[in-house]
């Protein structure tokens, strides 16, 4: 008989709130009633109600993955992921803190067993969320960086940060490596250091829709115990 793990389960994900902005420039979500508790009182009987709700987003909210139709036109989008590239997924912690240097280079990845792993990139900027210097001159990766963790085979690269890559340019290298080579990316993560020194798997599972590139997900590590 095999014997069973025991599981404690880390949330990595911000909270979507109504008018809370995720990225700049992008609009802020629009949760509310379509059908309010009050208003559907007259459908049920006495003491029955419920509510429906209505939430009006892009897909950039909260923290997101990014599937390859979110940069080329003929890539795969959410609906052609499957399950075991999104759940699940042996994780890796890179910490890269801040303070140190807003680039995330390629020799903080080298020496270290990558292949078809999440790679998780702590940084520490998640403590600036809904805050505005949280989208100016924040962390990202390099494209030497981006170059070498597709040569490693990676399945998945988080960070918690406002973009993987440097937005005081107009260019998206560490996307276009990725996301060619059908590497998910998962954007403003939270809590990564609770994973440091830990063994765990990771999940962020976005809903299967066709068209779309980049969806919230709920993404959470399972710590092995």
């Amino acid at each position: 008989m095999s014997k069973k793990l025991n599981k404690k389960y880390i949330d990595l994900s911000h909270t979507i709130k109504h008018g809370e902005i995720t990225y700049k420039g992008l609009p802020a979500p629009l949760i509310c009633d379509f059908l309010s508790r009050e208003a559907s009182a007259s459908y049920y009987e006495k003491g029955t109600t419920f509510q429906i709700g209505k939430i009006e987003m892009v897909g950039n909210t909260g923290t997101y993955i990014d599937c390859p139709f979110h940069r080329y036109e003929d890539g795969n989008d959410l609906s052609d992921l499957s399950i075991e590239q999104v759940a699940n997924l042996e994780g890796v912690i890179i910490y890269a803190p801040f303070e140190k240097g807003l680039e995330v280079t390629k020799q903080l990845f080298e020496g270290i067993k990558l292949k078809h792993k999440a790679v998780l990139i702590h940084t520490g900027w998640s403590k600036h969320w809904q805050s505005d210097a949280y989208f100016e001159n924040h962390p990202y990766v390099s494209e030497e960086a981006a170059v070498y963790l597709k040569k490693q085979e990676v399945a998945l690269v988080g960070i918690d940060s406002h973009n993987i890559d440097n937005t005081n340019k107009n260019s998206r290298p560490v996307h276009s490596v990725l996301l060619k080579h059908n590497i998910l990316i998962v954007e403003h993560l939270t809590n990564l250091h609770l994973l440091i020194d830990k063994e765990f798997t990771f999940s962020a599972v976005p809903p299967k829709v066709e068209a779309f590139g980049t969806f919230p997900v709920r993404a959470f590590a399972s710590l092995k115990t």
